[in-house]
């Protein structure tokens, strides 16, 4: 068994574990990450996309209001080119009317989260489409966050101050002695090999999966998984993030986030993070409510549904997850179960990720007797130079360049020469893992056009492969701060390790996994669509026919399970 040694194993590849592993490299510790799957696979990769400013929270949960826009400000400077600068609206449409906006003013004011009252026309000057008939408008500094590029670079950073970050690696079980865990055995799913990890402080990020990690040592953690179920709208309907002026309920955001808009979410408490169906109440209820935000909004094509799970966490707590903080929590076991050796970090938004690092690592350096101060909310990652990304910015970028004849995504803008670096710098990659590093397949055709040029691009690779210099270790160079740049990245570097995954295996998974978010919202224009990516992938490519009958992945697994729900719609 292969066999490594660390000062800190960090379990979890989302926004929190590559912070954590960020943090801990800024400080001086040896670090190790593993993630079972592809970096932002989880909870980080499903959520709507939303830079809280902390606006929802004021009301019912100040205390992470406060934490919501300390990071928002934080995170503006540190991971400035993950974000769009959107701002955002309250709105009281003629279903909020009643006291809750002057409570919403009032809470604003004590928890300094900015809040300025506009006009409902200048506000439909800046989004004519929102509802006409609302009364009044608050305006806040939310915005939209891209929560792939943003675990990339953070994870890059990390990697930069000596972190090393393993993705398809499975934690199996958490290694314990005498009453203190001392790392985990994980199995490399990509090798199929178990390694053993040895750590003197084993730091469970794993969110919604927390519970089973924990319940590997005989520990017993709580977690409140809570469903979140979002829509992607075929456009961008809005630039402004669009808040109900209300309590936090169904249904009552949408978010701008790239090409598309998000309406979110429900709030579900289910008994597994993993195999997450899509009832058809919940889709129609989402666009219901959605239209009180945007009439007619209901009557847009839905490119896709999907759903997260948030990793809730609130002691003792039996009721509704709607009704759960969503404050951050940091377990120490060695307090709470007589476990030493290990820290749970639960709870909290996407938003206050690099806060749960802080602590987290705070109380690390108190149990091994060390002091090492936090310098992450002063250290700006890979690309944070380039300042907000803007929606454009890849059109102007292929026009400028003329690289338009290398689009193999048009509705994304992502170019032959980025997909195939992206190929290249993760040798352990799906077409899954190029969607989340470029949003290739994200836009309208959902995959239905570049899927199969992908697949014939990596084949290319593959057979040319014996041609190329092949030198892994410059994979760890791979600069994601350009990752979405189509200027940035307008020749290949065939200088660096060729994909070595079967074509057929890899487009047999990717139409398997984005089926799964199709199936809820087929009728209207979204069914016609999947009509003709039907006949273009079955009756013209006979994809279901390809020769990969006995071939299979660490991955097939996966992709197979039980999807959504079918819906039903008239």
């Amino acid at each position: 068994m292969k066999r490594l040694e660390t000062d800190i194993l960090v379990i979890g590849g989302g926004a929190t574990g590559t912070g954590i592993a960020w943090d801990a490299a800024l400080r001086g510790f040896r670090v190790v990450l593993v993630e079972k799957r592809d970096l932002t696979h989880g909870t980080t990769g499903r959520y709507h996309g939303l830079l809280h400013s902390g606006g929802r929270y004021v009301v019912k949960d100040p205390q992470s209001a406060v934490e919501c826009i300390q990071e928002n400000r934080t995170l503006r400077k540190t991971h400035a080119h993950c974000i769009e600068d959107t701002s955002g609206f309250f709105v009281v449409t003629p279903a909020d009317e009643g006291e809750y906006p002057d409570k919403f003013v009032a809470a604003c004011q004590q928890t300094g989260v900015p809040c300025e009252e506009i006009s409902v026309d200048a506000a439909r000057k800046r989004e004519p489409l929102m509802n006409p008939r609302a009364s009044r408008v608050f305006q806040v500094p939310d915005g939209s966050a891209d929560s792939f590029q943003a675990t990339h670079s953070t994870a890059q950073a990390a990697q930069q101050a000596g972190a090393r970050i393993l993705t398809y690696h499975e934690v199996l079980q958490l290694l314990v002695e005498t009453n203190r865990v001392v790392g985990a055995r994980v199995r490399d799913v990509m090798h199929d090999e178990d390694v053993e990890i040895r750590a003197a402080m084993t730091l469970n990020a794993s969110g919604a999966w927390a519970g089973l990690i924990a319940q590997t040592a005989g520990l017993r953690v709580d977690v409140i998984p809570g469903k979140g179920v979002m829509l992607a709208m075929n456009h961008r309907l809005i630039n402004t993030v669009l808040n109900r002026c209300k309590m936090p309920d169904d249904g009552d955001i949408i978010v701008p986030i790239h090409t598309v808009a998000v309406i979110g979410t429900t709030d579900e408490r289910v008994p597994h993070p993993e195999n997450l169906s899509i009832e058809p109440w919940e889709v129609e209820l989402l666009l219901n409510e959605g239209d009180k935000l945007i009439p007619g909004i209901s009557r847009a094509r839905v490119v896709r549904a999907w759903a997260g799970v948030r990793p809730l966490y609130q002691e003792h707590f039996t009721g509704a997850s709607r009704d759960a903080t969503r404050g951050l929590t940091l377990l120490d076991h060695q307090a709470r179960d007589g476990m030493s050796g290990l820290l749970t970090i639960i709870g909290g938004k996407w938003t206050t990720f690099r806060l749960m690092a802080e602590i987290t690592l705070n109380k690390v350096c108190e149990q091994l007797g060390t002091r090492k101060p936090c310098i992450t909310a002063t250290t700006p990652v890979p690309g944070a130079e380039h300042g907000h990304y803007w929606l454009g910015h890849r059109l102007a970028e292929v026009e400028e360049n003329h690289l338009q004849s290398e689009l193999v995504c048009e509705c994304e803008l992502v170019t032959r020469a980025m997909l195939e670096n992206a190929a290249r710098n993760n040798p352990t990659f799906t077409l899954d893992d190029l969607r989340r590093d470029l949003r290739l397949g994200m836009g309208p055709c959902q995959g239905g056009f570049c899927t199969y040029r992908a697949a014939g691009i990596v084949h290319e690779l593959t057979v040319n492969s014996q041609q190329l210099t092949v030198n892994s270790e410059q994979a760890n160079v791979w600069n994601v701060a350009n990752l979405q740049s189509p200027s940035r990245n307008q020749s290949p570097n065939s200088n660096l390790q060729p994909p070595t995954s079967n074509p057929n295996l890899l487009l047999r998974d990717f139409l398997q996994e984005r089926w799964k978010g199709l199936t809820p919202i087929l009728w209207g224009r979204q069914l016609k669509q999947e009509r003709l990516d039907e006949l273009i992938y079955l009756a013209l490519m006979n994809a279901d026919h390809l020769p990969d009958e006995n071939l299979s992945s660490p991955m097939s697994d996966f992709y197979t399970q039980t999807g959504a729900a079918e819906v039903k719609h008239d």
